[in-house]
């Protein structure tokens, strides 16, 4: 035996085979090696018994139909030296199959099972922003996987949301062009749920409202126009035909300059209920998105609340209102939409992002499952009809852009199942399937993914602060930029209102009353400076400079230390992956560790570029008991990032 084969098998050995052989993330977390002699599978045909006799190690699996579970839900029990997985539809089954298999890949015992599972909402569905020439909005991994779709990478893609529980897909990006509905278009979506329905997958679509006029030829789109009406009739019994489970519309109307019913004089509910009619007979549903906001408005935040409020119990019963989980914009932290305290007669869902738009792109490792572990300890989650998920999925071969991003279309399933499971339980059974069960791997990476988004708060936003980023894109800091012709509230001052008094928007009852739209209890609480929680302060309030916080320092030297201590918090997790390496195979350890150095490079740059714009405000100087800024303002406003380089951060502007 030579030299270099036993060098070989003792890093086998040692560090397992992934770590000997390079991996590329393509598999995400269903790296389950193929039997070579399967077990015995018997009972229900389908897709869960292929699965588990592709990969299934264990004994003998009985698959059976049983009354009593719930839609979906299904039991798993030892019984007789058998495996028995019990559902009442095929999909249960399925899911059934898949937490078998996610025991064996988390090296759990599998002899002594007795479970019952049942998912929490019906409707666990995933938004695609993808556009019809293959770009994604807000897409950091790519190209759609919809353009040209692989039958390969379309099975893996299905396999992998059943895995998680997920059962529905948006195809097309809610900014919806007019041909999502021509008969092209519609076939294609045709042949994708072809391949998705085996795996419980329904396909949705995104509509542009004015489809009747760019599509049908019509002169108006006015939803209570009959001839309007007739044209959507037409329209859905067409896609029924190709697409018999087709599963309704995802609407995004009036906001951002997309059309809607308030063009024809009508409401969201005119809008939303026409589509509805025309649904229900298929048993559709109206995903009808509450995202909405004008420019006149003097303050973003309250935009939906004064929009929907008085249409609450207005809508068809197979409407349900989806709402951003805060009231402005995916921000790395937000109080929750007041809309989903307020609304008592109308079904709502709550719309995640999982593509990091405002968390760093691909570059950022930002895991988001304690952002919704903290909106739900809020919301109740009874008190919501489905979840929802804007997709952070490419033709990446790692699918999400950085290798961590994965754990977000991950987490969002596991959540949209059980919104009990914790964050920290979901990443210890992501990092088990994706790189190795290992306790000595898994309990350091899980403790970085557990802190990294609070870490991203403080080196971009902390202490309440929101939307200071660059103009055009949404990556870097830019809190000075306000150039003229540019509506005021897509520029950073709207938010931060910097002055020598202070730092923060006033949306108190003094100010622009947002308070207001919360439970009682809520409001006296955000209202009052004191007593306001901090990690939410000058999103409630204007902050004098001087205002002493709870740390007994000033509200400017806690500003300070907060972005410092996300920079050594970005260099810590940089520090952790570093020793990493012998549990991680090579090409995943070197893409990883160069994404953290990017993050923690990045944090700098925030942490610099906000604190020495502030400072001109504050004339205040930094505290001498933290590292200080190692650029120049002047340099920092001359930086610029091609919006292409921001689309695609691969590209190499900050490498």
């Amino acid at each position: 035996m030579t030299k270099r084969i036993l060098i070989f098998l003792l890093v086998v050995l040692t560090t397992g085979w992934s770590a000997a052989y390079g991996e590329d993330g393509s598999q995400l977390w269903l790296r389950l090696d193929k039997v070579s002699n399967p077990t015995m599978i018997t009972g229900i045909k389908g897709t869960a018994m292929t699965e588990l006799q592709t990969y299934w190690k264990g004994g003998p699996v009985v698959l059976k139909r049983q009354k009593g579970l719930a839609r979906d839900g299904y039991t798993i029990k030892s019984l007789g030296g058998k495996t028995v997985i019990a559902a009442a539809n095929d999909a249960g089954l399925l899911y059934g199959a898949y937490h078998l298999l996610r025991l064996q890949q988390e090296g759990q015992p599998t002899d002594q099972l007795d479970i019952r599972e049942e998912p929490f909402y019906d409707l666990r569905i995933l938004n695609h922003w993808d556009n019809p020439n293959g770009t994604v909005e807000r897409g950091f991994a790519g190209k759609s996987i919809f353009l040209n779709p692989d039958p390969e990478r379309m099975k893996l893609y299905a396999r992998a949301n059943a895995s998680v529980g997920i059962n529905g897909t948006v195809l097309n990006n809610v900014n919806a062009k007019p041909e999502a509905l021509t008969t092209e278009s519609l076939q294609k979506a045709k042949d994708i749920a072809d391949q998705l329905r085996p795996y419980g997958i329904r396909v949705f679509l995104s509509i542009n409202f004015a489809s009747p006029i760019k599509v049908g030829g019509l002169k108006t789109a006015d939803p209570l126009d009959t001839e309007v009406v007739g044209w959507w009739k037409n329209k859905v019994n067409e896609i029924y035909q190709l697409i018999p489970d087709f599963g309704g519309f995802l609407v995004k109307a009036n906001s951002e300059g997309e059309p809607g019913p308030q063009d024809f004089g009508r409401t969201h509910a005119d809008g939303a209920n026409m589509l509805a009619d025309v649904l229900k007979p298929h048993k559709g549903i109206v995903m009808w998105r509450a995202f909405v906001y004008a420019p006149q408005s003097p303050d973003r935040a309250n935009q939906a609340y004064l929009e929907f409020m008085p249409l609450d119990g207005q809508f068809r019963d197979n409407v349900i209102i989806q709402i951003k989980n805060g009231p402005v914009d995916f921000q790395p932290r937000e109080p929750y939409s007041p809309l989903f305290t307020a609304m008592q007669k109308t079904p709502m869902m709550v719309e995640f992002q999982l593509t990091q738009e405002y968390l760093g792109a691909a570059n950022h490792l930002a895991y988001l499952a304690p952002m919704w572990e903290e909106f739900f300890s809020f919301v109740k989650p009874a008190s919501l009809r489905a979840m929802a998920g804007v997709a952070n999925i490419g033709d990446d071969t790692n699918w999400c852009g950085h290798h961590f991003a994965q754990a977000n279309w991950y987490a969002f399933g596991r959540t949209a199942w059980n919104p009990s499971l914790t964050p920290k339980a979901i990443a210890d059974e992501w990092l088990a399937q994706t790189f190795t069960n290992n306790p000595t791997f898994v309990a350091p990476a899980s403790k970085v993914m557990l802190e990294s988004r609070e870490a991203i708060v403080n080196y971009m936003m902390p202490l309440g602060l929101h939307h200071i980023f660059a103009g055009g894109h949404h990556y870097g800091p830019e809190p000075w930029y306000a150039p003229r012709g540019v509506r005021s509230d897509w520029t950073p001052p709207y938010y931060h209102k910097a002055d020598s008094i202070g730092l923060g928007f006033d949306r108190t009852t003094k100010g622009s009353a947002n308070v207001q739209q919360y439970p009682d209890e809520l409001c006296k609480l955000y209202n009052d400076l004191n007593t306001c929680p901090e990690e939410l302060l000058t999103w409630f309030h204007h902050v004098p400079w001087d205002h002493k916080m709870k740390s007994g320092r000033t509200f400017w030297d806690e500003l300070c230390h907060k972005y410092d201590d996300g920079v050594h918090e970005a260099r810590h997790f940089l520090a952790v992956w570093d020793g990493m390496k012998t549990y991680v195979d090579k090409q995943r350890f070197d893409e990883v560790q160069r994404k953290l150095r990017i993050q923690a490079r990045d944090a700098e740059w925030w942490r610099d570029a906000c604190l020495l714009y502030f400072q001109t405000f504050s004339h205040r100087p930094i505290p001498q008991d933290m590292e200080h800024p190692v650029h120049n303002l002047d340099e920092m406003m001359k930086f610029r990032i091609p919006i292409s380089m921001y689309e695609n951060p691969e590209s190499g502007y900050n490498k």
